[in-house]
């Protein structure tokens, strides 16, 4: 099943004004255009899921168990995989954890965004990150019925991956280093070429260590910083680093016009 929620540059269409509505109620269009935030249609969103998807393809029972589970990820759905958590708190073992994460994702429920290693001095090299495929279903799973600014960043970082899952890239990764700072998302391109792309709610909340701890080992690559904050591109220099400050009305644009 391939599943298509509606990218943020899509909302005009949908007359879709506020982005924190989309962020809250998911881009399935049902659940985008209901007049109130209506839980009882990802409930039964998940109950069809299972039924149709996952008990019907992969001959799986435990409706119950599995559905907590598939709830479980979604709460911890933009942080990294921790697969000896998972198992701890869904009371199954780690072989059954992966299993079921190889459903989510051929399902394409969750999605495993894996971390960039190409030598650096000082890179996590084995450990993902897990995004649920929604945020619709996130908040729902998190039991968010209005968002705090540090909920819109998280679900910000999910509908910007959208938006570069949509793109014809070969891979998009993320970057951490063992001081703990990181890359939202990382772009391969070739030749040694790397794009980093930087996910803000807010501008000002944007500090460019992680980015600059990155060029010291990758040097050639476009250093973007999309937030709904963002109306027009610009160009700001943070020391010795050139980022490009980009509207995610024009993120799809950007990576496909040559530069």
């Amino acid at each position: 099943m391939q599943l298509f929620p509606v990218l943020a540059e899509e909302l005009p269409a949908f007359d879709i004004l506020d982005l924190r509505e989309r962020l809250r109620k998911g881009g399935l269009p049902p659940a985008l255009l209901a007049k109130d935030h209506d839980h009882e249609f990802y409930a039964e969103w998940l109950d069809s899921y299972f039924a149709r998807d996952v008990q019907e393809l992969f001959r799986l029972n435990k409706r119950g168990d599995f559905l907590r589970f598939v709830e479980l990820v979604l709460r911890q759905s933009g942080g990294m995989l921790e697969v000896t958590s998972l198992a701890k708190h869904a009371g199954i073992s780690r072989p059954t954890v992966n299993a079921r994460l190889d459903v989510l994702q051929i399902t394409h429920v969750a999605h495993v965004v894996r971390p960039y290693a190409e030598g650096g001095r000082r890179e996590i090299v084995a450990q993902p990150k897990l995004y649920g495929f929604d945020t619709g279903f996130v908040s729902y799973a998190r039991g968010w019925d209005s968002l705090r600014p540090e909920d819109c960043g998280l679900l910000w970082e999910h509908l910007v991956l959208d938006t570069l899952r949509s793109i014809p890239f070969d891979s998009v990764m993320f970057w951490r280093d063992k001081q703990q700072l990181e890359v939202d998302f990382v772009l391969p391109r070739g030749r040694r070429r790397v794009d980093i792309v930087e996910c803000k709610w807010t501008v000002d909340s944007f500090e460019s260590r992680g980015m600059t701890a990155f060029r010291e080992d990758y040097l050639q690559g476009r250093n973007l910083v999309v937030s709904p904050e963002v109306t027009k591109p610009y160009v700001r220099r943070h020391k010795h680093l050139e980022v490009e400050y980009v509207p995610f009305q024009l993120l799809r644009q950007v990576f496909l016009s040559p530069k």
